[in-house]
């Protein structure tokens, strides 16, 4: 992995660039090397589907680091990321893909929209790993569907699918471990897929508290978007605990969180 070493301040200016995707929370450019692109966290924050929309002074940045040690990570347990490495402070380089528009929603723990659907308290734990599956679609509000919603609607095939399961399960089963490590139950997540020039799968997201829920495990509070869905307060401050945490085991990540921490000013 390239390391690129950043000053506290650094942030990613990227006019002239072509975008992508201009979004809320992420912006896409193209990049020189067509196999990339520069993926860029901003301080924006939304919910209900575009509803609730705010900014989180430095959320960009907290993304970006977070998101940056988590791809090192799950690549050290043999996860392939689209993580190349850091480009500024809010930017980082990724292998493009042709990103597969189904969202698969990872739940350890029973919360949010599936505790509502079904009338199920927050906060049980089931005896089993649920995995919920979304068809990535603003205008529909991404529907949850099943596998064979998924086969023909056309987004993905029979085999595709169990590459994703089983990749998802061993995302989920490297991070539990490393935040449990750090006083965190990773409640649930969200990621997706995309498929590389030669067909082969790879993980196409990045995981952050902006599509993860994490919960301390001693106190039970919320260090997560929840804070802005439910109107919690201190949703800046719940990243920021996140971000420090996963600096506090620093030396598991390896040399390469020298530049997180230049850009967090740790």
């Amino acid at each position: 992995m390239e390391r690129y070493h950043l000053t506290e301040g650094d942030s990613g200016k990227h006019d002239g660039r072509p975008v992508i995707y201009d979004g809320v929370a992420i912006k896409i450019y193209e990049d020189e090397d067509p196999s990339r692109i520069l993926v860029q966290f901003t301080d924006g924050i939304t919910a209900y589907n575009m509803i609730k929309k705010a900014r989180i002074a430095g959320k960009g940045r907290i993304n970006n680091a977070v998101s940056a040690m988590l791809a090192g990570h799950l690549e050290r347990g043999g996860v392939r990321t689209p993580f190349v490495r850091l480009v500024s402070a809010d930017s980082q380089l990724c292998t493009k893909t042709d990103v597969i528009p189904v969202e698969m929603i990872v739940r350890n723990v029973i919360a949010g929209s599936m505790a509502r659907r079904l009338g199920i308290e927050e906060g049980i734990r089931p005896g089993n790993t649920i995995y919920d599956l979304c068809y990535k679609s603003n205008d529909l509000g991404d529907p949850l569907i099943n596998d064979h919603h998924a086969v023909a609607l056309g987004l993905v095939t029979y085999a595709e699918l169990q590459e994703m399961y089983s990749m998802t399960e061993k995302i989920n089963s490297i991070l539990l471990p490393l935040f449990k490590g750090i006083g965190i139950d990773l409640v649930d997540f969200k990621v997706e897929f995309g498929r590389l020039p030669d067909g082969s799968l790879m993980l196409a997201d990045h995981i952050t508290p902006d599509n993860a829920r994490f919960w301390d495990i001693r106190t039970g509070e919320r260090l997560d978007k929840d804070r802005f869905r439910r109107d919690m307060g201190k949703v800046g401050d719940a990243y920021r605990e996140i971000h420090s945490r996963l600096l506090s085991v620093s030396p598991f990540f390896g040399s390469d969180i020298s530049d997180i921490r230049q850009m967090s000013g740790h």
